[in-house]
């Protein structure tokens, strides 16, 4: 009977292919192996097999192709993963293909490249007429090249024409191949042949090399550091340990490196490659696991404990500063003490830096580290460990962490739960870590501990309603008061011509008194970039991105304007195209204008700048925090990077410059976002000892979620904000899925928006709201329009998904509906 595989590949498409299994493969092939196939024509696939199954009546009229190379012998993907990716799939409304290239790494998602090489019949370069065919034959002498490289390499027009031209003509031969993404990380060793391994091959080989100094010195070296000692010593020839080459090398000096190349070419030593790893480890400091925890935190921990045995997940809502890090140790502790694993979920990559240093101290080689930033070598090398007996037990990482494979998870930690990063945005699958790790812990059996000081509105009614167990932390470690915050009213200082600079007067005098007390400084302000746009200050004109429909930002050190939609960068336009006017001026202020201003302001000041621009690397990160954390710079001024988790111990002053800018966004969630991460920068402040003072900026000091902030007043803001919540039906009180449609073409995709209105309001009547244009609705050449569904409790959620779906096949089924894009986001933020 043959056998047949259902596999996932990393593809928009529903489902999963059928392919057949090749009696060869039979036996070999199991769930969660990756598999080469073919798709289409010509191209090749790698795949991930998730059934395995009999058919006993085939359709005479299916051809099925066959698996052509199995790429595992043993599973790269664990069943509990494939259970986790289909709930994504289903729940989030997105293709099992998408999650797939959501969770692997680069380098273990092999794809098949088309590869283009001169055939014999090539003709020579000159005899072409046409310029692009001379460059073509030109590239391609003697090496074959995709047609990337190809259009990248040509500065001549039809590239494309010319090649197929080639191909027609039996000029150029076209070649599939199935790109090896990954490769191992390794380093040359050095040792004996297999002839000179004996006592008696040795002696000779010393009498023998009494005319050679330099190889005489090499090779006693290489018996020094292979740990057989030298030539009068020669009893432990079978314990020999390989040598690197670097080190051998290192220890003759450069003068004896022709040594080293004659005992190669003599044969009397060998080089060979030993496969290493990349994955750096850590280690613990001892006794750092048993500081003992102070009162509160104690009974903090004792309250999760005694939560877990009733509930699958506890809220830990702790002040800032109240020492949720060391419960959280304790509790890994715990977990890993009964031989299971743990996941620590962080929403910045700026974090892991502060957390990794206090974790690898605590737990040394068991903690594994996971996130975008490291190089995708390493990152697949940490997954194909997780799979062996070799696993570390802790895994600290951001979102995509999730997709790790784990064998025996107990305890999911998801640190700053509240957070807005923990949602992917673009591309599918458009998924909340948090909710997500929800889910995989309830497949492993596993407890989760959402840890916080400023819940979001949907935890915490889980919280109070008992669905989630709650515990409290009510007070700062070592009982250090929280910071002080005072609020300044920009517009009345403003009015009074008070205002010489982006720092009020009351900012200015703090800032000066604790850099002479030698203390730090924290300035947040949630906008890259010098400033959000340029304008004519003749006519008013502001240079737009010609892919979306956005204002240009201003970043004064590329000198260049840049769209933060697409990242397209264009040069700084020297006179208005509208009024031909030379009078162009930065309007507002983004991070790199405060940079600048504190610099003229505070010249003692030694300043650093944490934002999307200057940390495009791990080791930016790693940099900016070190410095600030060993007082190499005084003041960071940075974006919400600069808000959550950090602990700096020096830090008494922090000024948050624009509460506006958050408080008034077009967001039924933006006064509790603002509540959140005012109240979590503030946390920055006072630290160790001395009490910490927060300086807030608002034109609007009179608004009630500014009063909270400043008396801390979560409780005040979350009944405030339910009372509106309840009123207008929105989150938590229902669940919402936004419906977006894009297209090239507007009047198509208004067309089709309002079609899909009328399709779905049938079904939901009022509870869907729309078409209409988002805040940004023309975004790397397409058209966009949004619906919103306000899901009603009286629907289920496979029946809401149900018609949702049906309703974009039955859009697809009309003509007009060519190129275009219809998606899902569920549970939008």
């Amino acid at each position: 009977m043959p056998m047949f595989a259902d596999v996932v590949l990393p593809l928009a498409v529903p489902g999963a292919y059928t392919y057949r299994l090749p009696s060869e493969l039979e036996g070999r092939v199991v769930v969660g192996s990756r598999v080469v196939v073919p798709l289409g024509v010509s191209k090749r696939y790698t795949g991930i097999v998730i059934r395995l199954h009999e058919k006993s009546i085939l359709d005479e009229h299916t051809r099925l192709k066959d698996i052509e190379e199995l790429v595992d012998e043993r599973p790269l993907i664990l069943e509990k993963q494939i259970e986790l990716w289909r709930w994504m799939a289903q729940y989030y409304m997105c293709h099992p293909g998408e999650v797939m290239k959501a969770a692997l790494p680069s380098g273990l998602k092999l794809e098949s490249e088309t590869l283009f090489s001169l055939t014999e019949s090539a003709p020579i370069e000159e005899e072409r007429p046409n310029a692009a065919e001379r460059q073509v034959i030109r590239a391609l002498a003697g090496r074959a090249k995709k047609l990337a490289d190809l259009r990248k390499e040509i500065p001549e027009k039809g590239v494309v024409s010319a090649v197929k031209r080639l191909i027609d003509e039996g000029r150029i031969e076209v070649e599939e191949r199935v790109s090896r993404a990954f490769k191992s990380k390794t380093e040359q060793h050095v040792r004996l042949t297999s002839g000179h391994c004996s006592e008696e091959a040795l002696s000779r080989l010393f009498d023998d090399l009494k005319r050679s100094p330099r190889q005489l010195d090499v090779l006693t070296a290489y018996l020094d550091l292979s740990s057989t000692g030298t030539a009068l010593a020669l009893d432990n020839l079978n314990l020999m340990r390989d040598v690197k080459r670097s080190e051998l090398q290192d220890r003759v000096g450069a003068g004896a490196s022709g040594g080293l190349t004659a005992l190669l070419k003599k044969g009397i030593l060998e080089i060979f490659n030993v496969e290493v790893a990349r994955l750096k480890t850590h280690a613990a400091l001892p006794g750092w696991l048993d500081r003992p925890l102070s009162t509160a935190q104690q009974e903090a921990f004792d309250a999760i404990e005694a939560q877990f045995r009733e509930k699958e997940v506890v809220l830990l809502k702790g002040v800032t500063s109240s020492g949720k890090t060391e419960i959280y140790t304790q509790l890994i502790r715990h977990t890993l003490q009964a031989g299971r694993q743990v996941l620590f979920l962080l929403p910045e990559i700026a974090l892991t830096t502060q957390i990794t240093t206090r974790l690898g101290k605590c737990f040394g080689e068991q903690l594994g580290i996971y996130h975008s930033k490291f190089p995708d070598a390493e990152r697949v090398e940490l997954w194909q460990r997780q799979l062996t007996e070799e696993a570390f037990p802790l895994i600290l990482g951001v979102r995509s962490s999730l997709f790790l494979p784990f064998r025996n998870l107990g305890l999911v930690i998801v640190d700053e739960e509240h957070e807005a990063s923990y949602k992917q945005q673009d591309p599918a699958p458009r998924y909340h870590a948090r909710d997500a790790a929800i889910v995989m812990a309830r497949q492993h059996g596993a407890k989760v501990l959402l840890g916080t000081a400023t819940p979001s509105l949907e935890s915490y009614t889980h919280a109070l309603g008992g669905k989630y167990g709650f515990v409290r932390l009510d007070t700062r470690y070592g009982d250090v008061c929280l910071p002080r915050i005072v609020v300044e009213d920009m517009a009345e200082l403003r009015r009074k011509k008070l205002l010489t600079s982006p720092f009020s007067p009351r900012l200015r005098e703090e800032m000066h008194a604790a850099l002479a007390r030698g203390e730090q400084a924290i300035f947040f302000l949630n906008r890259r970039g010098y400033s959000p746009s340029l304008q004519c200050n003749s006519c008013g004109w502001t240079p737009r991105c010609q892919c979306c429909d956005v204002a240009l930002t201003f970043h004064q050190k590329m000198a260049k304007i840049v769209c933060h939609y697409c990242g397209t960068a264009y040069d700084v336009p020297t006179h208005c195209p509208q009024c031909e006017q030379a009078d162009l001026r930065d309007v507002g202020v983004g991070t790199e204008k405060i940079e600048a201003a504190v610099e003229a302001c505070f010249p003692e000041a030694r300043v650093g700048r944490m934002d999307l621009d200057t940390t495009r690397s791990r080791s930016a990160y790693e940099r900016i925090i070190r410095d600030f954390q060993e007082r190499r710079t005084d003041l960071l001024v940075g974006t919400q990077m600069v808000t959550k988790g950090l602990d700096f111990g020096g830090v008494t002053l922090v000024g948050i410059l624009n509460a506006d800018q958050m408080l008034n966004q077009c967001d039924f969630r933006a006064h509790e976002r603002a509540f959140q991460m005012m109240t979590q920068v503030a946390g920055r402040a006072g630290r160790r000892g001395r009490q910490g003072l927060v300086v807030l900026q608002t034109r609007q000091p009179n608004l009630p979620v500014v009063r909270q902030v400043v008396e801390g007043d979560y409780d005040g803001m979350y009944h405030r904000e339910m009372d509106d919540r309840r009123t207008f039906r929105y989150p938590p009180e229902v669940r919402i899925i936004h419906l977006y449609l894009k297209h090239r073409d507007e009047r198509k995709v208004t067309g089709a928006a309002r079609l899909m209105g009328e399709i779905l309001r049938q079904h939901f009547g009022d509870d869907l709201l729309g078409p209409d244009k988002p805040a940004v609705s023309f975004v790397q050449m397409q058209h966009i329009r949004k619906l919103l569904l306000k899901v009603s409790p009286r629907f289920t959620s496979s029946s809401v998904r149900a018609t949702l779906l049906a309703a974009r096949n039955t859009l697809f089924s009309f003509p007009a509906s060519k190129g275009l894009t219809v998606y899902f986001d569920v549970d939008p933020l």
